[in-house]
């Protein structure tokens, strides 16, 4: 078995280059909103969310190029959001991935089509006669991921996010308001992964655990990134939380309780798992990965 970061490399460039194939070429009109669309989508991020679907795919046996589907689908619902979530009317920030917001590198108008386009050709992508899957499992993987990204999903909540600014937060508050807006997507990418390799309803129901865990994970570990490390370093504007007066896991239990809260997360995710045995092995290492980020 290839190592670990091998592994990771591996996806990240097919991801890439899936996304290249998807997303529509600069020289067709209109060309401004396609530029736009790459610039968004290609050569930056971790692609956390595709080495997820593919780690669970592996489990099953999925067919990679299946995977890969999959797999651009929830990184250009997740470029949407960032778009999106960048804007003025949203968080107002100018910088991500370590260059221009896309409103800032083109206008809002842009950025906001832009935003819009790269959420709809996901579920083009996804909806695509050639998925080499049965039907039934291709229709519960549009609605899994539409599910995810809407109002129940991730856009509610960013809608939660928005009206609690200025508003202290409890921990359940909290949680509740992460496990749509963060947590949604990830689980999504997990369970996507799972439906590519048709996995049961029980191991997707252990999947389902973990991937909330890990989802609340990453969370806390972003909120104590936002206050420990630069802009830099990040490629995002650091401390814009506390900037907009936003209730985070270190606002609210101080940053040695997070700390604490990551570490019995990250054992939660790798208990979930444990029925999968050595199967499992790059969704442990993904884990960790997440656990020790410092993007």
């Amino acid at each position: 078995m290839i190592n670990f970061a091998g592994w990771v490399s591996d996806i990240q460039q097919r991801t890439e280059q899936a996304l290249m194939s998807a997303l529509p070429s600069e020289q067709i009109v209109p060309t401004r909103l396609h530029e736009a669309m790459r610039y968004a989508a290609l050569g930056g991020g971790k692609r956390i969310r595709p080495l997820l679907c593919h780690a669970t795919g592996d489990l099953f046996h999925a067919n990679l190029n299946t995977l890969d589907t999959a797999s651009i689908a929830v990184e250009l619902i997740h470029a949407y959001s960032l778009v999106h979530d960048d804007l003025p009317c949203m968080d107002d920030d100018v910088l991500r991935r370590g260059k221009p917001t896309c409103h800032v590198a083109f206008d809002e108008a842009t950025a906001l089509l832009a935003g819009d386009a790269l959420q709809t050709l996901a579920f083009q992508v996804l909806s695509a006669d050639s998925l080499d899957i049965l039907p039934r499992h291709q229709v519960a993987m549009l609605n899994l991921l539409a599910t995810a990204s809407g109002s129940r999903g991730m856009a509610g909540g960013q809608a939660i996010d928005l009206a609690a600014t200025n508003q202290q937060l409890t921990l359940a508050e909290l949680e509740l308001m992460h496990i749509h807006k963060t947590g949604a997507l990830i689980r999504a990418s997990v369970l996507l992964g799972a439906h590519c390799g048709q996995a049961s309803s029980a191991d997707t129901e252990k999947l389902s655990h973990f991937a909330t865990r890990l989802g609340l994970l990453f969370q806390v570990i972003d909120d104590i990134l936002d206050t420990e490390s630069d802009t830099a370093t990040l490629g995002k504007t650091a401390g814009k939380d506390a900037m907009q007066h936003k209730s985070t896991y270190v606002s609210l239990l101080g940053l040695s309780q997070a700390k604490a809260l990551a570490h019995n997360l990250l054992t939660e995710s790798h208990q979930a798992l444990t029925s999968f045995g050595n199967r499992a092995s790059r969704l442990h290492e993904l884990a960790d990965l997440i656990a020790k980020r410092n993007f």
